[in-house]
């Protein structure tokens, strides 16, 4: 399997909770959590975008490094790790992201890839005057779909026309062309979002609890071979190591009591607002206030935990692997520096032996 880093450029990462660290984000700390995971034998870095936080006494995600400003530089100082921003969709039209993927890509001699957001969240866009009213919850995957055709045939010849409800391009030019073909990624979970990666994107990012896992990764790989198409499937995991299982899960238990409600609560008011059922806020989000830290409780973001020690962590992630057939998976951790450098010291090691 392959490993990535879901970096923290929004404040406090990815724990709406004062149970775990709360803190800016800086260019310092996600360059040296990005080498950390390029030193450690990691495969890739993914970094997200919001331009509206959820407060709350922690105020989460209230402060967020610009996705691709923050990749072009964490480019410059590394090597070989894969490099994957994040484009909310109705914040920049996709000849400008055409070009800023192509730059990047000449940047990192090849390690770009993109993650494709279609943007649920309501109050990030309406500040802006961007949003597209309330029938985009229901038109974002036919909105995604001719932005990312545009994306590759700007990529492919430089040049688009293209007029349709959503966009009009008249033999736009964008050069350079990127000298690889870019690897898309999206973590549609709702049936059209589903639908969408199996006959568009190269990667899905999956988010839900274990015991479901199994079925979504069967769910995307019958569609994708449907539309004669094979879609690489990543699962999105907190971990959280200790020397012992009972003290990982003190850690967790710490996180949840001191979980940011205020935050959480807008966190759920933005949800409810989403009139695409089955999809990230309704799956991931509404139904984590009542879930465990295994399956996703909402102070983890509704994102799984693994957690125990080295050896309960090695063994899990090499179960969940096996058991249900995914390509690789996409951490976070409370620390990230100590965490990552712990995965490839002590779990990894442990993976590749398949001593677990």
């Amino acid at each position: 399997m392959k490993f990535g880093v879901f970096l923290p450029n929004g404040s406090n990462g990815y724990i709406p909770s004062g149970g775990s660290p709360v803190y800016l984000p800086t260019f310092e700390h996600n360059k040296a959590i990005s080498i950390e995971a390029e030193n450690q034998g990691l495969d890739f870095v993914l970094s997200m975008m919001k331009f509206r936080g959820f407060g709350g006494e922690t105020g989460y995600w209230d402060a967020c490094l610009e996705s691709f400003t923050l990749m072009a530089a964490i480019a410059s100082v590394t090597h070989t790790i894969g490099l994957f921003p994040s484009i909310s969709l109705l914040s920049q039209h996709p000849a400008y992201v055409a070009r800023m993927v192509a730059t990047l890509d000449d940047i990192s001699g090849g390690r770009c890839g993109l993650n494709i957001v279609t943007g649920w969240n309501k109050p990030e866009y309406e500040q802006m005057g961007l949003w597209r009213g309330d029938q985009y919850y229901e038109q974002r995957y036919e909105y995604a779909a001719e932005y990312l055709t545009i994306l590759r045939q700007l990529w492919r010849d430089g040049t688009s026309t293209y007029k349709s409800e959503f966009f009009d391009l008249k033999d736009c030019s964008c050069l350079p062309i990127p000298g690889i073909e870019i690897p898309i990624v999206c973590a549609g979970q709702s049936p059209r979002g589903k639908q969408f990666v199996a006959e568009m994107a190269d990667q899905q990012f999956v988010m839900t609890d274990i015991h479901n896992l199994t079925t979504s990764v069967a769910d995307i790989k019958k569609r994708a071979a449907g539309a004669g198409r094979r879609v690489g499937i990543y699962a999105l995991f907190h971990v959280i190591t200790a020397d012992s299982d009972a003290e990982a899960a003190e850690i967790g238990r710490e996180i949840v009591y001191k979980a940011d409600n205020g935050a959480l609560q807008n966190i759920l008011a933005s949800a409810d607002l989403d009139t695409n059922k089955g999809g990230t806020a309704d799956q991931l989000l509404k139904a984590g206030l009542n879930q465990s830290i295994d399956d996703g409780n909402l102070a983890f973001m509704g994102i799984p935990v693994i957690h125990g020690s080295f050896e309960t962590v090695a063994r899990k992630i090499y179960n969940i692997g096996i058991e249900t057939g995914i390509d690789g998976m996409l951490f976070s951790w409370p620390d990230f520096v100590s965490g990552v450098r712990d995965f490839g010291e002590q779990v990894k090691p442990l993976l590749d032996r398949q001593d677990c």
